[in-house]
């Protein structure tokens, strides 16, 4: 243990320069990218003398060193800025886009591992049977499908056609929860409001599928692959010697130790879904950090986009150290 604590530690430390490097790169293109935030804001025709007074209140007159280096002390002090768009705390902005990414990152990835791991092991297990070709065209099928595709035809059919799901948006019109997590479901059931938790579920449901399934075809192709090397080792061998029942030696014994690098990649396209599941929030209207993203780049808000950006890369290596944290605990033979 004190070697996955120093290790920790040292992970955190190197979190640092990573963050300050990926930083000064997002500074620098930004800056160098055609486009003016002052247009993007007062627009084209406005009064130059009023574009300059709004250059100097944002501080954009100011030569691009000092800009960094005044970012770089307010950052150290834990403040991420404001919006040169809303002029609210960016910080704050975050924390109003984030739980909706969160909420449907969390489904999307419960749907996707439910479906890719067991119906991976089971595809192991059936190596070169009708329901294992079956299964490995289904992951090369959906893994390469057009998300946004994906997604309106799950609309056209379930929302147009048989009018079972909504096709947009996170509740019903005046039937929000109140906030206290910013996941919807969470919050009707903190508040014990079973019509807003009927509607945040149905809402949920076409874009959490959507980006599952697609999800789902990579888990698919890894779990077997991982699979068929475990299945092939002597304790497996063994274990079925024994008598074990089938059942038993491919999903607790061979899963088990074929987890690891699932588990990698799970870490991996959490935390890429963390960052923004784009295509579908722009898909279903789902107003999260994609949404939140797209908008900033369009009106060049630098401030919110660099904030936007220590963020994710915080959540990201916070996500890999849970991952190899995980690692310990599946498999006590890994040693760091």
């Amino acid at each position: 243990m004190a070697s996955l604590r120093y290790y920790i530690i040292t992970r955190l430390l190197l979190t640092i320069p990573m963050v300050l490097l990926l930083l000064s790169l997002i500074f620098v293109v930004l800056r160098v990218m055609p486009g003016d935030p002052v247009n993007a804001i007062l627009g084209p025709k406005a009064p130059e003398e009023y574009k300059q007074q709004l250059r100097a209140q944002l501080g954009l007159d100011k030569p691009i060193h000092e800009q960094y280096i005044d970012y770089l002390v307010k950052l150290a002090q834990g403040d991420l800025g404001k919006s040169l768009w809303t002029r609210r705390p960016i910080a704050e902005e975050i924390m109003e886009y984030f739980p909706a990414t969160l909420e449907l990152t969390l489904s999307a990835m419960v749907i996707a591992v439910l479906i890719g791991v067991f119906t991976g092991a089971y595809s192991a297990y059936r190596r070169n049977s009708p329901a294992d070709h079956t299964l490995r065209t289904y992951a090369i099928v959906v893994y390469s499908t057009p998300i946004f595709w994906l997604g309106l035809m799950l609309q056209l059919l379930f929302g147009v056609y048989l009018k079972w799901l909504p096709i947009c948006g996170r509740a019903d019109p005046l039937m929000e929860p109140t906030r206290i997590t910013g996941l919807y479901v969470l919050d009707s059931l903190l508040t014990l409001n079973f019509p807003a938790l009927v509607s945040s579920i149905r809402h949920l449901i076409l874009p959490s599928i959507t980006l599952g399934i697609v999800l789902s075809g990579i888990f698919v192709r890894m779990t077997r692959a991982n699979m068929l090397d475990v299945l092939r080792q002597d304790y497996i061998a063994a274990a079925r010697a024994r008598g074990i029942p089938e059942r038993l030696v491919v999903y607790k014994h061979a899963l088990k130790n074929s987890l690891i690098p699932i588990v990698t990649m799970m870490g991996l396209q959490f935390a890429l879904l963390l960052g923004g599941a784009v295509l579908t929030e722009t898909v279903f209207s789902w107003h999260g950090m994609g949404y939140y993203f797209i908008m900033r780049i369009y009106y060049r808000d630098f401030p919110a986009i660099q904030g936007a950006t220590v963020f994710f890369a915080l959540l990201v290596a916070l996500v890999s150290l849970i991952v190899d944290i995980l690692y310990v605990y599946i498999n006590p033979r890994v040693r760091y």
